[in-house]
């Protein structure tokens, strides 16, 4: 692949990737009404900064800013994906998630009070699974990909100047 193929490839996946992962939420939420927990909206923000960064990017696409820009809009959707890894292992039940948005019955309290303070959208529960992956399953597959091809097409692109 040419090199500059190669960097319009990157720069397109930098603002594709993190476009389609939030506008998918944003249907999600709205359409389906699946409503975002706390962990869903902190896998939003790096998503949100991507897309920033991205368009910046495009803008200083003649110089290494862009590259710059690129790489890090990338950075910022690999975090995305490795806070959906943190809240798909918390929706399996592989570790406890924070305690803001999971709910454990403490052993020597009052059930009933334990419930009552229970969030109500949990982020301990998956809302949809396909294929038993939830959506922060999706989302740790397809923004890590994702951040992991921009940065190799980069580099790619780079390494053939």
């Amino acid at each position: 692949m040419k090199p500059s193929r190669s960097r319009d490839a990157a720069y397109m996946l930098a603002l594709v990737v993190p476009f389609a992962l939030l506008g998918g939420a944003l249907v999600a939420q709205f359409v389906f009404g699946l409503a975002p927990c706390e962990m869903c909206w902190w896998q939003r923000y790096p998503h949100m900064a991507a897309i920033v960064l991205a368009i910046l990017g495009w803008m200083a696409r003649k110089g290494r800013a862009g590259d710059a820009f690129i790489a890090l809009a990338a950075v910022a959707i690999a975090i995305s994906g490795a806070i959906g890894a943190f809240h798909a292992g918390v929706e399996y039940h592989w570790w406890e998630g924070v305690t803001a948005c999971t709910q454990t019955v403490p052993v020597n309290g009052d059930p009933l009070a334990a419930i009552s303070a229970a969030p109500l959208i949990r982020c301990d529960v998956a809302p949809w699974t396909l294929f038993g992956i939830s959506l922060a399953g999706y989302n740790f597959l397809v923004s890590m990909a994702g951040a992991v091809l921009a940065l190799g097409l980069l580099g790619h692109a780079r390494k053939a100047r």
